[in-house]
């Protein structure tokens, strides 16, 4: 028997990339839904914001992501690509929260240190 893969996203809200819509994007902002965040997925449709968030591991996860590493005004501070098992960020001083998407997503989109994001409700 063969098992359906799971797939988190796409979210309810829109990723914004230097005021451009790059990705649907899930919000995780309670304790729950933070500590979860991609784990027990098989792959990202979109992005997820990790508020209050620093730094993230990849302990369980099934596959690489692309995270970044923003300020409280959503300046990109880090961008990197992030392996299951060994990759990790450190927390960085003026980091606010963590988006996380699928390997290369960030590139495709234009994130870079120094962009900014921010979420934007759907139209």
């Amino acid at each position: 028997m063969t098992r359906t893969p799971r797939i988190f996203g796409p979210g309810g809200r829109v990723l914004l990339c230097d005021g451009r819509p790059v990705a649907p994007l899930e919000v995780a902002d309670t304790a729950r839904s933070r500590r979860k965040g991609l784990l027990g997925t098989d792959a990202v449709a979109g992005a997820l914001w990790i508020t209050r968030c620093p730094s993230v591991h990849m302990v369980g996860m099934r596959y690489p992501i692309d995270v970044a590493v923003v300020d409280r005004d959503g300046t990109v501070l880090l961008v990197r690509t992030l392996l299951p098992l060994v990759g990790m960020t450190r927390p960085r001083r003026r980091a606010s929260a963590t988006i996380e998407a699928a390997a290369g997503a960030m590139a495709s989109w234009g994130v870079r240190p120094g962009a900014v994001l921010a979420i934007a409700e759907r139209e």
